[in-house]
């Protein structure tokens, strides 16, 4: 089951890139982002009240916020890398975080079966490639290597808070994180004066990727609570796939061969983590 929830929640997480996107191209990523980040958590709000979960210990609650933090730092580290045109160094870096969470089970002594293992590193290695954009002619740089490392590990430490979280209540692990989030970009879009008003004629996007990514999130927190947060660390990295296989099927784009290999890797790791 926790395979299909990550993978489930890895597929929406690349939709909701997308539909960002293509809003992003019309209105500053910042309101998108926070105006993204406000509708999922509106939703979240809901399912937290009809769950009716009593509120978890306070270690839980602070894991939960430390989970939004590290997602907002890693969203924030890898857009700054993307805005210094630096994507090939830091899109395929930041799709290491998975090594962050094998780390915290190795430390706890829970390993992967060997098979889960191997299908983690292709996996990891598809995603990597399938990052990759051909000809941008980014230099390497000790700014970018930075922004990446630090996408990595908020992404990583991202989903090893829901997990830690999630153990007492999984609404309100989802939902502290997202308000955590929420609060840090919508502080952002003040200190930054943009204008709400360039969201016009772009806010459907943005309620989708809202709803995509609050899904998302509700998926992966769940399926921390049912298998290994490697795992589901590695699997959920997988958005990327549904990102370009959009892009492909609805903008026209040709991916090269090497993304098309990339693609394939990670759906293949993903095939063999899953039926084992």
């Amino acid at each position: 089951m926790a395979p299909l929830l990550a993978l489930s929640g890895a597929m929406l997480w690349g939709a909701g890139d997308f539909l960002g996107g293509l809003a992003s191209r019309r209105a500053p990523v910042i309101l998108v982002l926070a105006a993204s980040q406000l509708v999922g958590l509106l939703g979240l709000v809901v399912w937290l009240v009809l769950s009716g979960d009593p509120m978890p210990p306070q270690q839980d609650l602070l894991a939960a916020v430390g989970a939004g933090v590290a997602g907002c730092v890693g969203l924030a580290a890898l857009y700054a890398g993307l805005a210094r045109g630096a994507m090939a160094i830091v899109a395929p870096i930041s799709a290491l975080s998975p090594l962050v969470a094998f780390i915290a089970d190795a430390a706890q002594g829970n390993r992967p079966q060997p098979f889960e293992l191997v299908g983690m590193v292709v996996a990891i290695g598809g995603v990597v490639i399938l990052s990759r954009e051909p000809g941008d002619g980014a230099t390497k740089s000790t700014a970018a290597l930075v922004l990446a490392a630090v996408a990595a590990l908020g992404f990583g430490f991202f989903v090893i808070g829901l997990d830690a979280a999630a153990d007492a209540s999984a609404p309100w692990a989802t939902t502290t994180a997202r308000f955590t989030a929420t609060l840090i970009s919508i502080t952002a879009v003040l200190v930054l004066r943009s204008p709400a008003g360039q969201l016009r004629g772009v806010m459907p996007l943005v309620i989708g990727v809202g709803a995509f990514d609050a899904t998302a999130n509700v998926l992966i927190t769940l399926a921390s609570t049912r298998g290994l947060i490697s795992v589901v660390a590695t699997l959920s990295s997988l958005y990327p796939v549904m990102t370009v296989g959009l892009a492909v099927a609805l903008l026209g784009e040709r991916p090269s061969r090497g993304r098309v290999l990339g693609g394939a890797l990670a759906i293949s790791g993903a095939t063999l983590v899953a039926i084992v």
